[in-house]
């Protein structure tokens, strides 16, 4: 049976905390969620952390599985995608990849690990909300799938299905 990963990322921020704004982009965002989360996921960045919460203030639904902490969806190297950021002057994973390839195929492969481990936490059928961080959303997404996806705005998303050894993407709705 399928299982599935909404991975979102976070709202508008100023340094590692949300803006006002940001809350209220992430409140209204979390309004329209699909709901009906076995387990929530944050990278452990604040940004990322506050985004989720704020999600699950307006869900107002039991998650069994709580919430978590991913720190491997978060790159160690950050750094360095901000550098390849520059050199490609697009967010666009191949863009970054035609910058420094090694950083997007080495780092992909750590995310998509990562993206996999929420994976394993869900029961059959289950689904997770993931907030996390551009471009490294699209990078683990691409680590897991193989495929690129367009770079994720602040609060939209992805949903990344996984159906045994077989993976795929589909519209967030």
């Amino acid at each position: 049976m399928a299982r599935y990963v909404e991975l979102r990322r976070h709202t508008d921020n100023d340094g590692d905390a949300l803006t006002e704004d940001g809350v209220r982009a992430a409140l209204e965002v979390g309004q329209q969620l699909a709901g009906g989360y076995a387990l929530l996921v944050s990278t452990g960045a604040q940004r990322a952390t506050q985004t989720l919460a704020c999600f699950a203030c307006v869900l107002r639904e039991p998650v069994a599985g709580g919430a978590v902490v991913e720190p491997g969806l978060r790159s160690r190297v950050e750094d360095r995608w901000r550098e390849a950021y520059q050199r490609a002057g697009s967010g666009d994973l191949g863009a970054l990849r035609d910058a420094d390839p090694e950083l997007v195929d080495e780092d992909s492969a750590v995310l998509g690990a990562a993206l996999r481990r929420v994976f394993e936490r869900l029961p059959d059928g289950g689904r997770a909300l993931a907030v996390g961080h551009s471009p490294t959303n699209e990078a683990a997404v691409l680590g897991l799938t193989g495929s690129i996806v367009e770079p994720i705005a602040k609060g939209a998303g992805v949903l990344v299905v996984a159906d045994g050894e077989q993976t795929r993407i589909e519209p967030t709705g």
